[in-house]
């Protein structure tokens, strides 16, 4: 990250944001990236997670997911759509935990 540059977020939150940005054209898409000791990175939240209607808001709002992705603030992009997952901590490390669903 560049100096000066301060991220929010995590590795679970980047790679949704990357997801939800890279399959605009997938409305029927929905996928959830969370880490398993519930924190992901600098922040409070497991992870992120959207669907149809996560993404509808998205437009309706005007948000830009690449905006968030160049300031690494993936966590700002989730918080302001109401899609964190929030655990708190659960005292378990096993892995992140992925999963996309596609909607036919």
């Amino acid at each position: 990250m560049p100096v000066g540059v301060q991220g929010r977020g995590g590795r679970c939150s980047k790679y949704l944001l990357s997801l939800f940005a890279a399959t605009n054209n997938l409305p029927q898409l929905a996928a959830l990236a969370a880490d398993t000791d519930g924190i992901d990175g600098s922040e409070k939240n497991a992870g992120a997670w959207f669907d149809t209607a996560v993404r509808e808001s998205g437009q309706a709002t005007a948000l830009v997911p690449e905006k968030f992705l160049s300031a690494h603030d993936c966590y700002g992009f989730f918080a302001q759509l109401g899609a964190l997952v929030e655990t708190g901590p659960t005292l378990t490390n096993v892995n992140d935990f992925r999963i996309i669903l596609l909607d036919k």
